[in-house]
């Protein structure tokens, strides 16, 4: 995946396919036994009702080689009005300058002002009247007076109409304005339209208010023939909000059959949205062509990614499979993008519950992710960092528990277990060292999957218990085995504020062991050899267990670890061998050279975990080999 971001703004390309929705409301809206109409667009947040209104809007532009609409596109968003204002008389506002730019197209440029100039001019004189009474009620209060320019600024008459009915007094307020509008909208300038449409974008997000005042507004002023509104919102949140003004009497407790079985905020809405297209949530095929679709649209042109986007459509009509898709568009490689797609799917499709926006805003985060681990040095391959991602952002409370196997120092044994329950292999056979800790033989088959899966603890005998959304985690590709995952684990725990404490490890201890971890050679320094031993014979045992996790666990940490181990090992005897077999835990592949050279050879203990390391260096590794054979004296040093 490349480091590109997508835009949440909505699009007028088609991805979702999104059309038949579109082309259904267009006919609702086309429909002269529907005159005037209000269609609802439902769904939830992020679910793609602003895409829906920009298809519509695309499908009443006039197709070549007409150049003249007939119907007049008007594109709302009472979320954004000023509150200053009003929505009603703000509503109204902008459907009368729709109107002006279109008869100014009409008009002759030097010709008589017409009669449905004339009109148009009344209608705002009233809205602005409105406007002014709008100004003087908050203005008063806050006890100010409106100033005479607040008022008469907002009455003034259309500039260049000064004598237009100049015996005319000022219409003031909205009284008469829906048969004058209705008389307007006849009018012999507006013939060639036959529907005016407006749509409504982001009513959910306005408060009760603004949702009334813009409702009554289509109600009452609007709603004469030619007029059409596409409201797109999440009609529950709607009828939450229209609560506020028309609250249930019977509190939500009767039952169907009563007569209050359907609440007023609900009635009301019905009243003035004649019909709702409520939009469908992604399908898991639909999920599976956006994530592949969305991959596609930032390395290929509009003209190369329409084709892929026919041929979803053509697969999700005859029910077939997405892994058709390669093969009804020649000309690219896409196989990075299916491959991807159908990793992530299964788990976004049931937890991001086919929401667009949800799916945008996860591998936008992925993107993220991926590039501050890439400048902090983590290297993982895209696909671990995807997987990571979905535990972190989709499985909260299995994400904690990986991190408090980081605390612990438990996370690559827990993980080599938690790996073998979900059925993948182990990836390489176990060292001497890690019989201590073994797996056992009976790991459950898929047709158990449903039952949880014990697994005995490092020392054999407390089991360890995974639950079924963790093995489904661990089931999806790739497989995890080997990686190093501390990095990206403390960079993730950073991120949300986590806090990495072992709760095994004695509080007094957690200062000490934080400084013989340490990256700094000071505060290695500071734990001094006197503080050493006065730990005592048992918490010396707990440093050496964490630090032997630790440096088992967290390659970051390696050389900081087996140095500490040397000095707690020296100073307590009675360590020695529980230090040793940690030390031979310690995957060979991954060792450092700083830690094969900082064990003393003399010490017969020490000089067996070098040659048990030897023994066991996987092919590949012959810089690992090298070093070594030099710290064995089998090797040269040149």
């Amino acid at each position: 995946m490349s480091a590109r971001l997508w835009s949440d703004e909505p699009t007028h390309l088609d991805l979702l396919s999104f059309d038949a929705v579109a082309k259904t409301v267009v006919q609702a809206v086309l429909d002269d036994a529907l005159d005037p109409v209000t269609v609802g667009v439902s769904g939830a947040w992020g679910s793609g009702k602003t895409t829906v209104l920009r298809l519509i809007e695309d499908e009443f532009a006039p197709k070549p080689p007409a150049t003249d609409a007939t119907v007049l596109v008007i594109s709302t968003d009472p979320w954004r009005y000023d509150p200053g204002v009003g929505a009603k008389e703000t509503l109204i506002g902008e459907v009368l300058s729709a109107v002006a730019a279109e008869l100014a197209k009409k008009e002759q440029p030097e010709g008589r002002i017409s009669r449905a100039r004339t009109m148009l001019t009344k209608l705002r004189q009233r809205v602005d009247w409105a406007k002014a009474l709008q100004v003087a009620a908050k203005t008063s209060l806050t006890l100010q007076l409106p100033s005479v320019d607040d008022l008469t600024s907002l009455i003034n008459t259309e500039p260049g109409n000064e004598d237009a009915d100049a015996t005319d007094p000022p219409s003031r307020g909205l009284g008469e304005f829906r048969s004058e509008f209705r008389t307007l909208m006849e009018s012999a300038e507006l013939n060639h339209l036959r529907r005016v449409v407006v749509l409504v974008d982001d009513l959910d997000r306005c408060l009760p208010d603004t949702v009334v005042d813009t409702l009554e507004t289509i109600r009452l002023f609007l709603a004469v023939p030619k007029m059409a509104f596409v409201v797109a919102a999440d009609e529950h949140r709607v009828a939450d909000a229209l609560r506020a003004r028309f609250p249930d009497p019977g509190s939500g407790q009767q039952a169907a059959q009563d007569r209050y079985f359907e609440e007023p905020a609900s009635l009301y809405l019905h009243k003035i949205v004649q019909t709702t297209v409520p939009l469908p949530t992604l399908s898991r095929f639909d999920t599976e062509a956006f994530l592949v679709l969305l991959q596609l649209s930032q390395r290929l042109t509009v003209e190369e990614l329409t084709p892929y986007i026919e041929a979803c459509v053509r697969l999700r009509l005859e029910k077939g499979l997405l892994d058709d898709l390669a093969a009804a568009v020649k000309g690219n490689d896409i196989s990075a993008e299916m491959a991807f797609a159908s990793r992530m799917t299964p788990i976004l499709y049931e937890k991001l519950q086919g929401s667009p926006r949800r799916i945008k805003r996860f591998l936008n985060d992925l993107r993220v992710r991926q590039s501050v681990a890439g400048h902090r040095g983590i290297e993982l391959d895209p696909d671990i960092v995807a997987k990571l991602m979905v535990l972190e952002k989709l499985l909260p409370d299995a994400f904690a528990t990986v991190l408090g196997w980081l605390a612990r120092g438990e996370l690559r044994s827990r993980m080599a277990k938690l790996e073998t329950a979900a059925g993948r292999p182990a990836p390489e056979p176990p060292t001497a060292a890690e019989d201590a800790d073994p797996t056992p033989d009976n790991a459950a088959s898929p047709e158990q999957e449903q039952e949880p899966r014990p697994t005995p603890d490092e020392d054999g005998s407390e089991p360890v218990t995974f639950d079924d959304e963790l093995i489904r985690w661990a089931k999806l590709p790739p497989s995890l085995g080997p990686v190093d995952l501390a990095p990206y684990l403390y960079l993730a725990a950073a991120f949300t504020g986590e806090q990495l404490l072992d709760a095994g490890l004695p509080g007094r201890l957690r200062d000490i062991a934080a400084n013989l971890l340490s990256s700094v050679r000071y505060d290695q320094r500071r734990v001094t050899e006197a503080d050493i031993t006065a730990l005592g014979e048992d918490d010396a045992l707990s440093l050496v267990e964490y630090l032997g996790r630790a440096g088992r666990d967290r390659p970051t940490e390696q050389t900081a670890a087996v140095r500490s181990l040397l000095r707690i090992a020296t100073a307590y005897p009675a360590t020695t061998e529980r230090a040793t077999r940690l030390l031979q835990s310690i995957p060979a592949r991954e060792l450092e050279p700083a830690t094969i050279l900082v064990l003393p050879t003399d010490v017969p203990v020490f000089r067996s975990v070098l040659e048990h390391w030897k023994s066991h260096i996987p092919a590949g590794h012959d810089q690992i080999g090298r070093t070594l054979d030099i710290a064995l004296g089998t090797g040269s040093r040149l």
